[in-house]
């Protein structure tokens, strides 16, 4: 099949890989412009465009689509079966969807109707999901509203990442697309409609989310902590210095106030609902990530103190501790 692919970041990387190995003839690869990245701000390509070039494939970068014939113009001269969209970044308006013999395929790291929109692996994650998967569908003028072809579901493991997950998901997503184009091309498709009765959201990520909140159970100080790693990172404060937490475990029985600090081997902090939380990996603000026992080596901590500490701690001397 004659393919346009739109997309961005890595995710989609292992889709368009799939799509070249299966044959099909991917004519434009669509994705966003070079961001400026690192201390140096280096103008780099997104992942997208590099997989691209390395197959081949004309790349063609447009700032915005939504009034832009010119976008318009060179979608509709590449005579596309279908346009596959996967994490572009863009919402695409209705005259480019109208295009394609076979419409627009979008690819989402979700099983819909549940966590449509930008962010749907980590909100899984956050909100203590069991299962979530990848769902292939017909694209429409709504957000991840189309009517849906295929699914396939993944069990979302205790301790796995929203990276780890990502990963996972893009894995999937690349052979559920793959089905899903054998199918469409021997019109054994069949879309069913979503019910938005089941909808969720799942919004853009933000770093307001990544401040900790002891009072709440510890499992759900878990998902958060999971669910951010390995962006935006969730965090508590010692001291008035951000700690990263990058990885934990939650404990049940506790009668501590939440936010306490209960033990020191391993690094344990109370929660709410006498629940407890052990602190696995941790990163000081400015420092290298490190096992938490390494950290309180070079940072010890009191039996009894509380997190988050917005002010500078006093030690029993009256002088400002450094953490």
């Amino acid at each position: 099949m004659k393919i346009v692919f739109m997309g961005t970041p890595e995710f989609a990387v292992s889709c368009l890989n799939r799509i070249v190995h299966d044959g099909h003839d991917v004519v434009l690869a669509v994705t966003q412009s070079d961001k400026p990245k690192g201390r140096g701000y280096t103008l780099t390509p997104p992942p997208v465009k590099v997989c691209a070039l390395t197959h081949n494939i004309e790349v063609y970068q447009p700032f915005v689509l939504k009034n832009n014939k010119e976008a318009l113009e060179k979608i509709n001269q590449c005579h596309a079966d279908v346009v596959i969209v996967v994490a572009y970044g863009q919402i695409l308006p209705p005259e480019i969807l109208e295009l394609p013999k076979h419409g627009c395929i979008n690819v989402h790291a979700s099983l819909l109707p549940k966590y449509r929109g930008a962010a749907p692996i980590q909100w899984a994650i956050i909100n203590g999901e069991k299962h979530t998967g990848v769902t292939t569908m017909l694209m429409d003028a709504g957000l991840d509203t189309g009517d849906m072809l295929l699914k396939r579901s993944v069990e979302i493991t205790l301790d796995m990442t929203a990276g780890e997950l990502h990963d996972l998901l893009a894995r999937e997503g690349a052979d559920v697309l793959s089905d899903t184009l054998r199918l469409m091309k021997s019109g054994r498709l069949n879309p069913v409609k979503q019910d938005d009765s089941l909808s969720s959201y799942a919004p853009m990520l933000s770093r307001e989310l990544s401040p900790i909140d002891f009072n709440k159970p510890a499992i759900s100080v878990h998902n958060l902590i999971r669910g951010l790693n390995p962006w935006p990172s969730a965090y508590t404060k010692v001291g008035g210095k951000k700690l990263k937490v990058h990885s934990s475990q939650p404990i049940n029985g506790n009668q501590s106030p939440p936010g306490t600090v209960i033990s020191t081997s391993p690094l344990t902090i109370a929660c709410g609902g006498n629940t407890a939380i052990e602190l696995i990996e941790v990163q000081l603000e400015g420092a290298k990530r490190m096992a938490s026992e390494v950290y309180l080596r070079g940072h010890p901590l009191d039996i009894g103190r509380v997190l988050p500490e917005t002010i500078l701690f006093l030690g029993a001397d009256g002088e400002t501790a450094d953490e």
